[in-house]
């Protein structure tokens, strides 16, 4: 029997246990041996609960649906409330509308429903359609690289590869992620912003090994790619990317992503995705592969 339940023992950021890793495994499994077009790998949802910018005001409106206690779908929202994703078994295509339905009912923020749906699933553009949803211009892409060929890169001379296993450097790692997005001035270094660097790092299954970084001359990281790979399973993501803005147009960033895709090929993945459609990722080798339209209902139509 098929029963939906709300999962109010999350505890949010910095917390991975009980509902969480049921999740974690439910969204591991639909990339267990293939690729498929959904909206938010595991990686993703061990990412949300490792940054500070969770709204933790609103977990228990995140619900599941279950199978004889076996999740086959999940309705959430990343950081901010009001702004939903879901992923669903492709066994069970009849709790579209119901999925969607519940997102009207509890997901709705100050500004009303955002929602993603997949441009290929028209039966969902139908079903959001009739509940009153409309579709707007606003796009999420992902973009995939297969995992079958030799992976070749290089670095200037005086440039090396690490990674957060070989050289556990908190600092450096909160420099080059500030620089690399652009933030204005020099990273404060106080320990509320140590710590929330180390939790980023803490999620059940971060391999500290597959979060390259390039080392410039000065010791310095400069480039960063960090991935998100479960062992003997088909699909890595990578997230996040980051260079430093005075180390760019070096292929800096693009050898940090090549180098992280090895070791994740090396572990077993056939695939790797990022959320992105970028040029800068078709210029290493990735490719469109599927595309995902915000939709709205409620107070901002």
């Amino acid at each position: 029997m098929i029963k939906f339940r709300y999962l109010e023992e999350l505890k949010g950021y910095g917390h991975f246990k009980g509902d969480f890793l049921k999740v974690s495994d439910f969204l591991a499994e639909i990339h267990q041996d293939v690729l498929r077009p959904i909206s938010y790998p595991w990686g993703r949802w061990e990412w949300m609960f490792s940054l500070p910018y969770l709204d933790p005001d609103h977990l228990d409106s995140i619900g599941v649906w279950e199978d004889e206690g076996r999740i086959i779908a999940l309705l959430t929202y990343e950081s901010v409330f009001g702004e939903a994703y879901y992923v669903l078994n492709d066994l069970y295509p009849y709790l579209k509308k119901e999925i969607l339905q519940h997102a009207i009912r509890d997901m709705q923020g100050p500004k009303g429903l955002k929602i993603v749906i997949p441009d290929h699933d028209h039966e969902m553009q139908r079903i959001a359609l009739s509940l009153g949803m409309l579709a707007t211009e606003d796009k999420e892409q992902l973009a995939a690289f297969d995992l079958n060929k030799k992976i070749s890169h290089k670095l200037p001379e005086g440039y090396y590869f690490t990674d957060m296993k070989e050289n556990y450097d908190i600092k450096r790692y909160h420099q080059v992620l500030w620089r690399g997005f652009d933030h204005p001035g020099e990273p404060t270094m106080t320990e509320q912003d140590l710590k929330d660097r180390r939790i980023s790092l803490s999620g059940p299954h971060a391999e500290l090994s597959r979060n390259v970084a390039v080392v410039a001359p000065d010791r310095s990281f400069v480039s960063y790619c960090g991935t998100w790979y479960k062992e003997k399973s088909y699909v890595a993501l990578v997230e996040p990317v980051a260079t430093d803005p005075h180390y760019r147009k070096m292929g800096l960033g693009k050898a940090a992503v090549l180098e992280a895709l090895r070791r994740c090929m090396l572990a077993g993945a056939k695939v790797a995705l990022v959320g992105s459609g970028q040029q800068f990722y078709y210029s290493i080798g990735f490719y469109p592969y599927a595309t995902f339209t915000w939709w709205k209902y409620g107070k901002n139509l």
